[in-house]
């Protein structure tokens, strides 16, 4: 089991709940599963190789000497790339990106949200890791409970009062 800001490999068939702030990783037929508002969730994934990363991303920036990589954007991709490429044993990795969550959970916010800001700053974390988004369910004004299996890579979003989404 994973705690706040460590990394868990989960190589056979249960779940993993990854706390906010933290992250983890599953690999063949794992999955990991995270509870989002305004935060965050970044999804990572090997296709061939079947690796999963999953973090639960709180805010844009990281302080100083962070405890908590998977805390933050800037620091939650670095830290899913090392677990991941650790998975790995030499083989070179081909990764992609999903991006789940980012509520606007109060209706009195003004201006960016932090769940926008979140976003922002991984998606320049991972251009600048070379490693492309390509889907995202982001934005709108609930939380959802995001599942990344790491046998296809698939993402099942669940909403409270909706059918569940696949990406």
């Amino acid at each position: 089991m994973s705690s706040a800001g460590d990394t868990a490999d989960q190589s056979l068939t249960s779940t993993i709940s990854v706390p906010i702030g933290g992250f983890a990783t599953a690999s063949r037929e794992g999955s990991l599963r995270t509870f989002l508002g305004s935060c965050v969730g970044l999804a990572v994934y090997e296709r061939r190789l079947k690796l999963a990363g999953l973090a639960h991303v709180v805010l844009p920036t990281a302080p100083a000497k962070s405890p908590l990589p998977g805390k933050y954007a800037d620091s939650a991709v670095p830290a899913l790339i090392a677990a991941l490429t650790s998975l790995a044993a030499g083989r070179r990795l081909q990764l992609t990106a999903r991006l789940v969550g980012g509520a606007k959970m109060f209706a009195f916010q003004t201006g960016p949200t932090v769940g926008e800001q979140n976003v922002q700053a991984l998606e320049k974390a991972l251009s600048l890791a070379g490693i492309p988004v390509v889907s995202r369910d982001c934005g709108g004004g609930k939380g959802r409970r995001m599942t990344l299996e790491a046998a296809n890579g698939q993402i099942t979003i669940e909403t409270l009062g909706s059918e569940p989404k696949y990406l």
